[in-house]
């Protein structure tokens, strides 16, 4: 099992995204974990807190098509799908792909497109494939959404569906700077765009060989009951407003195993587990409307009432 090639990978990826994106390693880390698992992150933060620039730094360091759509209330799906366009020439229509056809869709500000825009992702996420006018069109293995929103007390914004955030496999948050990152980013930024520097690290190749990799690490018996069982206390619970879907077992599975691989191990502890799971799970057992802190509170006391294995994680 490669994990020492996911390791050196994720580090090369990590410190070149380090040199835009000041002081937020953490942030870079989980948002790597998202890419191989195989999911889509959903960042909720105030305006100029450097969501979009993450999102471009990622995609120039794996050497991937980065797209980019604004959402606005008047933006409709064919506008991120694509649509067939009638030639009068020839007489025929031509398909005119829309931004989706990418590795990494950066879609800024989704809260502020109509439910029906926002739904038109359901497909593309899911199943990495779109239909324009009943033809079915195949997107790249590589096909990570990072959608970016502001908190829903910002005038003119919309809630996104349950079925909508049950696909994203993380929401984060940017977080606050310190005054040194500000100084450091104030010392970077004032004589160049490092953004503009940066170069490709790896390419999509090797992407999707360590997402292969990531589904070898093992994962114990005991530690896929904890993870069932964090599952179930949450179903049963009457403090949340929902349980963790079936799409959320497995995403804190792959998650679990992609953290493992970041730091070197092939085997998850439940210390993964519990690490990743407010990040997995916060947008998935409260409403809309919960801050990214208040969603990761409510995780860790779920977590907290689930007894932890002490058996030999890595046979």
């Amino acid at each position: 099992m490669e994990t020492t090639f996911i390791k050196e990978l994720s580090d090369r990826i990590r410190t070149n995204i380090s040199k835009v994106i000041i002081g937020k390693e953490d942030v870079i880390d989980l948002l790597l974990v998202a890419m191989l698992a195989g999911g889509h992150i959903l960042m909720e933060d105030y305006p100029g807190t450097g969501k979009t620039m993450l999102a471009k730094a990622l995609a120039k360091s794996i050497d991937g098509d980065c797209k980019r759509v604004q959402f606005t209330p008047d933006l409709m799906p064919s506008d991120i799908t694509g649509i067939n366009v009638y030639n009068p020439k020839n007489g025929e229509f031509n398909l005119v792909k829309g931004p989706v056809f990418t590795n990494v869709l950066l879609a800024d500000e989704i809260n502020r497109a109509t439910p029906r825009t926002q739904s038109s992702l359901l497909e593309a996420m899911e199943e990495r494939q779109v239909t324009i006018d009943g033809n079915t069109l195949e997107l790249s293995e590589t096909f990570l959404v990072v959608a970016t929103e502001n908190p829903l007390e910002t005038t003119g914004t919309y809630p996104l569906p349950e079925a909508m955030l049950d696909r994203f496999t993380m929401k984060l948050c940017m977080g606050e700077t310190t005054k040194e990152d500000e100084l450091k980013i104030i010392e970077v930024f004032i004589d160049n765009n490092p953004l503009e520097e940066i170069s490709a690290v790896v390419d999509i190749a090797d992407i999707e060989r360590a997402k292969t990799e990531v589904r070898k690490i093992l994962v114990n018996e005991c530690v896929r009951e904890y993870i069932a069982d964090i599952v179930m206390l949450s179903r049963k619970s009457n403090s949340l407003t929902r349980g963790i879907s079936t799409r959320g077992t497995l995403a804190l599975l792959r998650c679990s195993q992609a953290y493992a691989a970041l730091i070197g191990r092939n085997f998850v502890e439940p210390d993964d587990v519990k690490y990743i799971a407010p990040y997995v799970l916060g947008h998935r057992i409260t409403g809309e409307g919960e801050s990214v802190q208040n969603s990761a509170r409510a995780v860790m006391e779920l977590v907290q009432g689930v007894k932890v294995p002490i058996e030999k994680w890595e046979r």
